[in-house]
């Protein structure tokens, strides 16, 4: 019989903030294409300059994390979101 791996969803704690293993993947991929992108970025003619690689990431993180949230939401809490509109903006 083929076994499931008991993971713990938390990476680490630090007093009352705990890091789940998704946040740190996300961190992890941001971080790897920023740094491809830029690296790209400065060679000759790419098109694009390292600045414009750092906006869009910016827009990316904050693209994911409103798409998650409204996705999230959508999906798993749209009874409550008929109910309570402005959940929507209730992150906590």
């Amino acid at each position: 019989m083929l076994t499931y791996p008991n993971i713990d969803p938390e990476a680490f704690s630090v007093g009352p903030l705990t890091v789940h293993w998704y946040g740190v993947t996300y961190l992890v991929g941001f971080a790897g294409g920023w740094w491809l992108a830029r690296r790209r970025a400065a060679r000759p003619g790419s098109g694009w300059t390292p600045h414009q690689v750092d906006d869009l990431l910016f827009y990316v993180v904050l693209g994911v994390i409103l798409g998650g949230r409204l996705g999230y939401t959508l999906f798993y809490g749209s009874s409550h979101l008929l109910q309570d509109p402005l959940s929507l903006f209730r992150i906590w």
